[in-house]
């Protein structure tokens, strides 16, 4: 995927090479609802292919071809025809001559067109089907599959109309100096459905997580951003591009509900995850908070609506598929960290300024959460010594998931006393209770000094694999109070120590972060969680070390992807391989990572943001300033921020010295 152009605007998509020559071949193709539209789109001139002398995104939904028409009889190397094609997300596909001949020009032009209607989880497979047979159907041409049809139409109509060979022909006059446009534009129709369960008209069905169901949802106009305009400005001029770039391809992954058409959330990525990913939704959704409280309140109550209802010990649960989770240790469930994430993502969203009528609402769905939690955890239940198992009752118990259920447990307890509830005292107490076991059972000595076990078995033996889960340990999350972050599971000297770890060349190949360290049996640089660099778990690094005091180790991860963003067009990948920076070198794509993905425009967003240090407390009335004292990128400005429902914004100076410029009135600077 690194080498397509992906337009996306879900539910639409559409990818095409650097040629901008659809041939049918892998991915490429015009997508609605999950199925390719089209897959071939073929321009011929005179019999010849254009040349094509540059393709790139114009935007995170369009993508421009330009190229050059050689003729017969053409004199000198300076062609008189180019060509432009803009393509968009939605299906309409531009194609504008532009003649600078001092005569007339008659051009004909020729496109092949096709489609196989496949749909999108099978082709990302290897497993298209075979190509369909079209008709004539008015101003151009129509493919029948099972259940839903394909129909390109043109402007102007063209004079010539080949069902057999899918062809569409022009004769198209151009003048000195002038231009000619031809327009195509592509749809997806579907059948009727009826009370036996088939699809009604209107209703669409994008795919889900690799092994999960997709999620129906109805068609309707792309929905605007839910966030706020954010802007930064800063010195290094490339984090203000990778910032809008991140923004953009969120917004072109932003879905809503079918049922609760109001409540919008972030799909996982291209081309895996083009639906509902829990984990995924979430993480964007807090990631950004700063920019808004809106998409993770539409977020939290789409994943309300799917949690587990049913009494028994599954009951406060949210489903979620099973992903990899390296050589060393079985699949994770999703779902687990999901429910973790619910009430962290709530409690934080509050303390920017959520409103306590949409908190209410949502309360509901978090105390179940921590109910589950409290319910996994409890002996009889299978769990070893209270900590959660992921993904079965008998283990393994994975570091991460303790981090996110401490998280969970300490930030549920903020948000339960804030409204009220008598639980909030049991859940610290929990929490304390963890934290003394972990510090234990989870910390594993060596010569170095020690580092946090990625897991213990069912039976409580520790796996000492350094790898990227462990900075989850360092994301504490917000409580209120003065806008304090949450004691971790690690001590202060252990903490260190992983710090100490994380920044070693080990862990940190010069782009970013290794899901595994390079010493670790297994290692692989392009293993999913065994040594590729995921952004996420870089982002979440950076900002944590931040957090806990190791600023030039968060610096250096910090200019790591931004020098990696460089090479993506400022389009980050979920993962890329792991491979050492060396002089001259440039990251190396992973042949399976979602580009655009959720999880890493959202992880970007959050790595730029943390430099200035936010914490607000809304409900306290203050926010506090924490910008990185090394400035590791100059001087910024962040602008169109929301604290409080109101603008906000902030200057970090060269000397890491921060000032708030805008805020909502009655909010105190916090120490």
């Amino acid at each position: 995927m690194h080498s397509s152009l992906v337009c996306v605007a879900l539910p639409a998509l559409a990818v095409s090479p650097a040629s901008g020559q659809l041939t049918g071949q892998g991915t490429d193709g015009f997508y609605r609802d999950g199925r390719r539209v089209l897959s071939r789109c073929e321009l011929r001139v005179a019999g010849d292919e254009p040349l094509v002398l540059q393709g790139r995104l114009d935007g995170a939904d369009r993508a421009r071809f330009l190229g050059v028409i050689r003729r017969v009889g053409e004199r000198g190397p300076d062609p008189d025809i180019r060509v432009e094609r803009l393509r968009s997300a939605d299906g309409t596909e531009r194609i504008t001559f532009h003649s600078s001949a001092p005569r007339p020009v008659r051009l004909p032009v020729e496109i092949r067109l096709g489609t196989d209607l496949a749909e999108l989880a099978s082709i990302a497979v290897g497993l298209p089907g075979p190509e369909l047979r079209a008709a004539v159907h008015g101003s151009g041409l129509r493919w029948s599959g099972s259940g839903v049809h394909a129909v390109v139409s043109a402007s102007p109509t063209p004079q010539d109309a080949l069902a057999s060979a899918g062809l569409l022909r022009w004769e198209l006059e151009l003048p000195p100096g002038g231009r000619r446009t031809v327009e195509l534009r592509t749809v997806l129709e579907h059948d009727g459905g009826d009370s036996a369960g088939r699809r009604r008209p209107g209703t669409v069905l994008i795919p889900g997580p690799r092994t999960g169901p997709g999620v129906a949802r109805t068609r309707s106009a792309r929905p605007p951003r839910p966030w706020t305009a954010a802007r930064l400005e800063c010195d290094d001029h490339r984090a203000d591009a990778l910032m809008a770039a991140a923004l953009d391809d969120l917004h072109g992954l932003v879905m809503r509900d079918p049922a609760a058409p109001a409540d919008p959330f972030v799909a996982g990525g291209f081309p895996w995850r083009c639906g509902l990913s829990p984990v995924e939704a979430l993480w964007a959704a807090r990631m950004l908070l700063p920019l808004g409280t809106r998409l993770a309140a539409g977020t939290l109550r789409v994943l309300a609506r799917s949690q587990q209802a049913a009494p028994g010990t599954d009951f406060g649960r949210i489903p979620g598929p099973l992903r990899d989770a390296g050589p060393h240790a079985p699949p994770s469930c999703t779902g687990v960290e999901a429910t973790l994430l619910f009430p962290t993502v709530l409690a934080e969203a509050r303390r920017w300024g959520l409103p306590d009528h949409e908190t209410e609402r949502l309360l509901p769905a978090a105390e179940r959460c921590l109910r589950w939690l409290r319910t996994v955890t409890d002996p009889p239940a299978g769990s070893r010594g209270g900590y959660v198992p992921d993904p079965a009752p008998g283990g393994p118990y994975r570091c991460e998931t303790q981090a996110h259920a401490h998280r969970a447990a300490l930030l549920g307890a903020d948000l339960l006393e804030a409204t009220g509830s008598s639980d909030a005292a049991a859940l610290r107490d929990w929490a304390a209770g963890l934290r003394t076991r972990f510090r234990t059972d989870f910390w594993c000595e060596d010569g170095a000094g020690g580092r946090p076990a990625a897991l213990l078995t069912a039976d409580g033996r520790p796996l000492p694999q350094l790898g990227s889960t462990t900075v989850h340990l360092l994301d504490t999350g917000l409580l209120g109070g003065g806008a304090a972050l949450a004691p971790g599971l690690l001590d202060a000297t252990q903490t260190d120590q992983l710090a100490r770890a994380l920044e070693s060349p080990a862990m940190d190949s010069g782009w970013g972060l290794r899901g595994m360290g390079t010493k670790e049996s297994g290692y692989n640089p392009f293993g999913h969680r065994s040594g590729a660099v995921r952004v996420h778990d870089t982002a979440i690094a950076a900002a944590g070390l931040a957090a806990a005091g190791h600023e030039q180790a968060a610096g250096a991860l910090t200019r790591g992807i931004l020098d990696a963003a460089d090479s993506f067009a400022h389009r980050l990948p979920e993962m890329y391989a792991g491979e050492q920076r060396t002089a001259g070198s440039v990251p190396v794509p992973h042949p399976a990572a979602c580009r655009p993905a959720a999880v890493a425009a959202a992880g970007a967003v959050h790595l730029l943001i943390a430099l200035a240090g936010l914490c607000p407390d809304v409900p306290g009335g203050t926010v506090s300033l924490r910008p990185l004292r090394t400035a590791p990128l100059g001087a910024i400005q962040l602008t169109g921020l929301s604290v409080a429902e109101q603008p906000f914004a902030v200057r970090v100076s060269r000397l890491g010295m921060g000032m708030v410029e805008t805020a909502a009135e009655g909010l105190q600077l916090g120490s």
